[in-house]
């Protein structure tokens, strides 16, 4: 089997990920969307090489007509464990081992950015944003975020993943559901320390 570059990487990963969680494989469209492809034609041209290398087949004439030949663990062999990081107990750092759900196989390289683990998500208040219970939110550890990032705030003893708004001293917490609130918080009064960014999305409906 000839190795695949990153976006062919990508593109049978998000395959897989569709065939895995839904039974069927995703639309040109689809992949487009979550890989962030400006065009159709990008999803195809990637398609068509996955093809040639022999790790799918296209049926012509289906928007759905793909099939996998060789699976991603070829690579995943050599690709890196992610943490699954569930509810965070009270007090201790996210990544401590109490948090660690399970780990994964995964291509590091699966989203435009690097991560470092993924975060489960708990409840509905970001359900709005097409991300619902138990989808996985590949996060990179970092300060470095700017409004409007989806980002995971420590609050206390609380983690949440939220929209960040701040604005002097002043921090919102935007929920993506009209039946939460946002929370706010000053920062004169109460801490609140950003653990990260999301930079990417795995469905797992």
């Amino acid at each position: 089997m000839k190795e695949l570059t990153k976006q062919q990487t990508k593109v049978l990963a998000c395959v897989e990920v569709y065939l895995n969680k839904t039974g069927f494989p995703p639309t040109r469209a689809e992949i487009c969307k979550e890989l962030g492809f400006k065009s159709p034609n990008a999803a195809e041209m990637h398609l068509r090489a996955l093809e040639k290398k022999g790790y799918i087949s296209i049926q012509s004439g289906s928007s759905r007509g793909i099939s996998i030949v060789k699976s991603q663990q070829s690579f995943e062999q050599t690709g890196e464990q992610m943490p699954v990081i569930g509810l965070v107990a009270a007090g201790s750092p996210t990544l401590a081992e109490e948090n660690i759900e399970k780990r994964i196989s995964c291509d590091p390289n699966m989203f435009s950015d690097s991560f470092d683990y993924f975060l489960k998500v708990k409840g509905l208040s970001m359900i709005e944003a097409g991300i619902h219970e138990d989808d996985l939110v590949a996060i990179k550890k970092t300060t470095n975020v700017k409004n409007g990032d989806l980002v995971v705030v420590r609050l206390e003893d609380e983690v949440t993943l939220k929209y960040f708004k701040k604005t002097n001293h002043s921090l919102e917490l935007i929920p993506a559901n009209k039946d939460f609130s946002t929370i706010e918080v000053d920062l004169r009064e109460q801490e609140a320390f950003v653990e990260g960014k999301s930079v990417g999305l795995i469905r797992t409906h």
